[in-house]
């Protein structure tokens, strides 16, 4: 299977929760890695949100391809996400955790089993089918993440800091996956993290959201350079 890419777009979306309001205009280009960095706090996971469909904006568009879906709910967007947490259910063995990916009610064809005996294969996860989430690693609990990814074959991949809790060692086994399914897939991946090294590594993309809305955007590599977003040289500055 092969995931068709599409850009994502956020039309002058306008979204406010309790006393905080963002204001977001931007465009992620298809098929690509986009990192989005930013201060705690600054609307990065609001901005997945809202392409997923979990938040809606009081103003503006959110268009996937040209397609509108800012009232669409999440279950009818081309859109799988990977939390930080993973959003693995306890009770369901590996095998199930991902066949979710396929269908909610785990009514499984022999296609779908195979697909999933694939994904995990894929992921490094061949011979755990039964295990329970309790039973693997934190890296190992975001593998089952991505094979559900894999079944769900969506155009569209976001990532909400999935990697923060696991060490530097593993963190870049998961970085190096991501970046082998994406080449394999194509798919459009926004990738929330905090840490400018994992940006560096998988984005070809960035950008830089502070108090609400996006304030840079553009190459990773030039935001990296001394004639990079004085606002994001700051950031990175007090990060170090």
């Amino acid at each position: 299977m092969t995931s068709t890419s599409a850009a994502v777009r956020l039309d002058h979306v306008v979204f406010s929760y309790s006393d905080t309001m963002v204001r977001f205009d931007v465009t992620f280009a298809p098929g690509e890695i986009t990192a989005i960095m930013g201060p705690s706090g600054a609307g990065k996971s609001t901005l997945l949100n809202l392409v997923a469909g979990f938040e809606t904006p009081r103003e503006g568009r959110v268009l996937i391809g040209d397609v509108d879906v800012t009232i669409a709910p999440p279950s009818e967007r081309p859109v799988s996400m990977v939390f930080q947490e993973n959003n693995l259910f306890a009770h369901l063995d590996v095998e199930k955790n991902v066949g979710l990916g396929r269908s909610p009610a785990l009514s499984l064809a022999t296609a779908d089993r195979r697909d999933v005996a694939t994904a995990l294969t894929r992921v490094g996860l061949a011979g755990m089918e039964k295990r329970l989430p309790r039973e693997l690693s934190g890296g190992e609990r975001q593998r089952v993440a991505l094979a559900r990814v894999l079944v769900r074959d969506r155009p569209i991949l976001l990532l909400d800091e999935p990697f923060a809790s696991l060490g530097p060692a593993l963190r870049e086994d998961m970085l190096d996956l991501v970046a082998s399914l994406h080449a394999e897939r194509g798919m459009t991946v926004l990738f929330v993290t905090h840490q400018p090294e994992d940006a560096r590594k998988l984005a070809k993309n960035m950008v830089f959201v502070e108090a609400g809305t996006v304030a840079a955007a553009g190459k990773t590599a030039d935001f990296f350079t001394n004639a990079g977003p004085e606002a994001f040289r700051h950031y990175i500055g007090g990060e170090r």
